[in-house]
């Protein structure tokens, strides 16, 4: 029986818009964009240029100081354009699909019979090792690193998540086979946290991982929040995070020997009108799944991801990689009320208790309600952060770049999305995820 871990602070903020278990088919775009930028920590060199042809599973562009690092096309076909930001940045990597779905294959293989870099190699030659996170610095992973543990999330507990029960339904081989190339590729455990809800059984069986059962509001599915309650990352130390999306994922390279870049994906909000399940790969364009499928009349907020911590699209925006979620809310800009933050109106939801909190799902939309101010030390962090952190000092010591206290206060085991919820319930209006993403890119230029 799997340990089970209780987390007591926290919040699951009660959201219209769950998306029904249900699946509703395949969504396919004519093009397909692939962003650099989803990568933390990665320095893009380009594999193509323009007018190249290229099958699923060609590189498109790799890490300049990890050549074999490589990022691969979703998708056979031909590269129509590089589009590029300030400085040259590159923005996109767009490929047309030529609708044959033709891949290189890297060969059906058995993890087994497999050493640690026969595993690592294949992982990083099919395009996947971006699946692969690293603490410190919450980065895809330096493969010439050797992490103590990798830790791998089985639940998301965030706002309207997808069930990874559902989604997983079918691919429960698949699961294993990743679980255990994982477990060639550390001297120590695979760590795998699961929901006291889940009842997938690939997850609740599992071999080669040590099982832990958490139970509790979001954030409980976040892996750093586990990471905490089970080994915590110290100074000098390296983990691997992943969620059991990605390690499935992986483990397809394995059984099938192609990259297959296909995802599950929840279309949630209290703006959809037919809320479920799609299969599309990375990079593929939305606008299908939105048009005729949106409230009409108002102003809305196309995300991919969670509420929380996923980042704004436009309508014919694409999936981005590590999204197994997209999300479309009231946008809020059109909204006039008139007494604004005094108002009484029932439709208000308040994390602190401003208003009278019934129960039911609120319609909520993006607006911050306030502006930004000096911060208020008013332990409201504390009440929905449950590791074991100083989360206001942490954020002033990474305002600062004190280097020093950010080591004490444990800026190794955290990335942006711990912070969400401080950024939800904080009176001071601080893009807390900002300013995490901005000290860890700052310190990491800092000790390498």
């Amino acid at each position: 029986m799997a340990n089970r871990i209780k987390i007591k602070k926290g919040l699951q903020i009660p959201l219209l818009g769950e998306s029904e278990l249900t699946a509703r088919g395949t969504v396919t775009s004519e093009f397909v964009r692939i962003c650099p930028e989803d990568y933390p920590g990665v320095a893009p060199k380009l594999a193509v240029k323009v007018d190249d042809t290229v099958k699923a599973g060609s590189p498109l562009f790799y890490e300049k100081k990890h050549p074999e690092m490589v990022f691969v096309s979703p998708v056979s076909g031909v590269v129509t354009e590089i589009e590029r930001g300030e400085r040259r940045r590159i923005l996109n990597i767009v490929v047309k699909a030529d609708g044959t779905e033709e891949y290189i294959d890297f060969g059906k293989k058995s993890v087994a019979s497999l050493s640690p870099e026969e595993v690592k190699k294949a992982i990083l030659e099919a395009g996947l090792w971006f699946a692969i996170r690293q603490r410190p610095y919450d980065i895809v992973a330096v493969p010439n690193k050797q992490p103590r543990d990798i830790f791998v999330t089985g639940f998301d507990s965030s706002p309207l998540a997808p069930s990874y029960d559902f989604i997983l339904e079918g691919q429960e081989a698949d699961l294993q086979a990743g679980l255990d190339a994982l477990a060639k590729l550390t001297a120590g455990n695979v760590y795998l946290s699961i929901s006291s809800k889940t009842t997938n059984p690939a997850l609740r069986q599992a071999k080669n991982a040590v099982i832990t059962e958490f139970d509790g509001p979001h954030p409980a599915g976040n892996v750093g929040v586990q990471v905490n309650h089970l080994k915590p990352v110290n100074r000098g130390e390296v983990v691997w995070t992943l969620n059991a999306l990605n390690v499935a994922m992986i483990g397809r390279v394995f059984n099938k020997g192609v990259a297959d870049l296909t995802r599950t994906v929840a279309l949630t909000g209290s703006e959809i009108k037919e809320k479920g399940y799609y299969n599309m790969l990375i990079g593929t364009e939305l606008s299908s799944i939105f048009e005729g499928n949106v409230t009409e009349g108002i102003s809305l907020r196309y995300i991919s991801g969670n509420p929380l911590t996923g980042r704004k699209i436009e309508k014919n925006g694409v999936l981005r990689a590590y999204d197994a979620q997209v999300t479309v809310i009231p946008e809020g800009d059109d909204v006039h009320e008139a007494f604004g933050w005094a108002s009484f109106s029932p439709k208000r939801y308040s994390a602190g208790g401003t208003y009278l909190q019934l129960k039911k799902k609120y319609r909520l939309d993006a607006r911050m309600l306030g502006g930004p101010r000096a911060i208020i030390v008013s332990n409201e962090y504390d009440k929905v952060f449950p590791m074991d952190i100083f989360p206001e000092q942490l954020i002033k010591s990474t305002l600062a770049f004190n280097i020093e206290k950010m080591e004490q206060l444990g800026i190794y085991e955290v990335a942006p999305e711990d912070f969400a919820l401080c950024e939800f319930v904080d009176t001071s209006k601080l893009e807390l995820q900002r300013i995490i993403r901005t000290g860890l890119d700052m310190l990491r230029k800092e000790m390498e």
